[in-house]
């Protein structure tokens, strides 16, 4: 009971969201090469929710192995549009870019959840949300990037739900959790399952 989880991310809303619904957690990351993984997927037409769990699947794996015995959760997330996946910005003028290629339309985020122990998989999971944007005006984009960029581009897709990036939206079908890139119920039923959290 109570043991601790190995989060193989570094992203800072995943780790708290585990750590505030009372899952005790260390950080261990090692580095991926999660775009050239990315671009061979995407060469053999990979669908994109797979994508996301093989990307989930090489962190968690790569961090098991050196914590044997330890559960190791690996995570990743991928936004999908009109068959395309979309990276994270690199620049604010990319991210203007992105955006407005989004406007008005529909697009899917899908976010895995892999758990490995001892270097084997033992779980996985992936949550889709689907989200409309609606049809925001230039002037907004433009003081929305100024006003954010410094914190929304580690972001898939560039904005932050959690955040002013909500005003973006119309409509949101699935999984609050799965929209910030975690999904959150399934992993904590898992850990409960497994003695990991109580239950």
């Amino acid at each position: 009971m109570s043991e601790e989880l190995v989060l193989a991310s570094e992203s800072r809303i995943r780790a708290d969201l585990l750590t505030q619904a009372g899952v005790k957690l260390c950080i261990k990351v090692v580095r991926v090469d999660e775009a050239m993984v990315k671009d061979s997927l995407v060469s053999e037409k990979i669908d994109p929710r797979d994508i996301a769990d093989a990307l989930a699947d090489l962190k968690a794996q790569r961090v098991s192995c050196k914590t044997p015995g330890a559960f190791v959760l690996g995570c990743d997330q991928v936004l999908e549009f009109a068959g395309l996946l979309l990276a994270k910005p690199t620049s604010p003028d990319e991210l203007k870019s992105q955006l407005t290629v989004l406007r008005g339309q529909t697009h899917q985020l899908h976010s895995a959840a892999v758990i490995y122990q001892s270097g084997q998989p033992i779980w996985r999971f992936v949550g889709t949300a689907k989200l409309k944007m609606r049809f925001f005006s230039n002037a907004y984009l433009d003081k929305y990037i100024t006003n954010n960029w410094s914190t929304v581009r580690h972001c898939v897709g560039g904005y932050a739900l959690e955040a002013e990036g909500v005003r973006f939206f119309s409509k949101i079908d699935g999984d609050y959790f799965t929209v910030l890139g975690l999904p959150l119920l399934e992993v904590l039923a898992f850990l409960a399952e497994r003695g990991v959290i109580q239950k």
